[in-house]
């Protein structure tokens, strides 16, 4: 289980080490006053021509502001808005009101919601259009359409026992990892932790996934389950949370406990770069179909992300695994965002297309998850729910898209 180190020696440490960061150096003194300059006793140079001003460098333009990442928009300017099926949109965001309710700027929704009664399209989009006001999403740039990427909850095949094929195995927490949480220090640091270990008094990087790797036999206390397949695992670990079926005939789920603080990177990115796929295989199907083909070279693969992700164990009910709001993900209602950006639990109008598609995809979204590779503005991770079917579609998404987060009526997010 990973522990928060919160003793005072430390926060102390990290304190001091955080404040000289930040603390920019001072600039040399400047006297001021009147200074009377010695009289030269000997010849003098002549005073040199004072350097003309130069002119502005020709076609150089002042850097541009960034864009308000939230702009006012109306209900019209939602491509298929009056097309889309609301209802599990309102069902997902009632849901969210559990969470949600707590918090002042969604409570008054909230208790609309639940006094609702309304289930035809047309009712529940007036709902939606009486409560809150659209915003359309917009990048530092300008720009007003990013990338929008699929997940998946996957089933894998597991044991609690370690037997082939059954020799993958899936890591709680270790005893080992110490958390600290920064907003202790800092509270400007909300939601940011660093993640390491002990070595004697001091704290040094956790071990990444190659270096992880090297010890797993001797973690046997850490492990919750064994799985079939290693990549299916890894996959497993991007998207954060999964169903196994054990070789017993029963079924449970895991999800996303936590994280070695190394940063995710992509495997399909370096196969890229390797120069062993082009960027239209990099796909969940072109990086298996790899792996399958070099069996040899899959841990050095794997490797090329350091991130690691420890799972635990969780109830199998609701629609879907947890997502970061606490609430069920429901199918194809759900989409992970950067919470930077949007308030979790908000609902989002995405218009894209499917994968590998030109067909439109308009459809009433609820920011209800989070993802360690889901960073700007119009950015989201659509989640497509559990099985093959979903991840093969998961799988191919990575389309364009433009995003609007509707907020409270009255309620101004800039």
């Amino acid at each position: 289980m990973h522990r928060f180190f919160g003793t005072s020696l430390l926060l102390a440490l990290l304190a001091a080490l955080l404040g000289a960061c930040s603390t920019p150096t001072p600039a040399p003194e400047v006297a001021t006053g009147t200074v009377t300059a010695p009289q030269p006793t000997g010849p003098t140079c002549p005073v040199p021509a004072i350097c003309p001003v130069c002119p502005p460098c020709p076609g150089a333009e002042p850097a541009k502001p960034a864009e308000k990442p939230l702009q006012p928009a109306a209900w019209s300017d939602l491509p298929g808005w009056r097309n889309d099926d609301p209802q599990p949109a309102f069902d997902a965001f009632r849901a969210s009101c559990a969470t949600l309710e707590t918090q002042p700027l969604w409570r008054a929704a909230c208790v609309a919601a639940r006094q609702a009664n309304g289930s035809a399209a047309g009712d529940v989009r007036a709902w939606f259009e009486a409560q809150f006001q659209p915003w359309a999403l917009v990048n530092p740039d300008g720009g007003r359409e990013g990338l929008i990427t699929g997940y998946y909850e996957p089933v894998l095949k597991g044991s609690r026992t370690r037997k082939p094929p059954y020799l993958s195995p899936l890591f709680a927490p270790p005893e080992d990892m110490v958390v600290v949480d920064l907003a202790e220090v800092y509270p400007e640091l909300k939601n940011m932790r660093l993640r390491g270990r002990l070595e004697g008094r001091k704290l040094v990087p956790y071990y990444t996934r190659a270096e992880w790797a090297k010890q797993e036999q001797k973690r046997g206390a850490e492990t919750l389950l064994w799985i079939d397949d290693p990549l299916d695992l890894f996959f497993m670990q991007v998207q954060g949370s999964g169903q196994v079926v054990l070789d017993d005939g029963s079924r449970l789920r895991v999800g996303y406990a936590d994280q070695n603080g190394h940063p995710y990177r992509s495997i399909g990115r370096w196969l890229v770069e390797q120069g062993e796929l082009e960027v239209e295989q990099a796909s969940m199907q072109g990086i298996k179909a790899w792996a399958r083909a070099h069996p040899k070279r899959l841990q050095e693969m794997l490797n090329a992300n350091p991130s690691l992700v420890f799972f635990r164990t969780l109830p199998l009910e609701g629609s879907g695994p947890p997502g970061a709001l606490g609430v069920p993900l429901a199918p194809e209602r759900s989409i992970a965002v950067d919470p930077r950006q949007i308030s979790l639990g908000a609902p989002v109008y995405l218009s894209t297309t499917y994968p590998n598609d030109s067909r439109p995809l308009n459809r009433l979204m609820l920011a209800q998850d989070t993802g360690g590779a889901i960073r700007g503005v119009v950015r989201a991770d659509f989640y497509w729910g559990s099985g093959p079917k979903a991840g093969s579609l998961a799988g191919r998404m990575r389309q364009k898209g433009a995003m609007w987060v509707l907020m409270p009526k009255g309620h101004s997010p800039n």
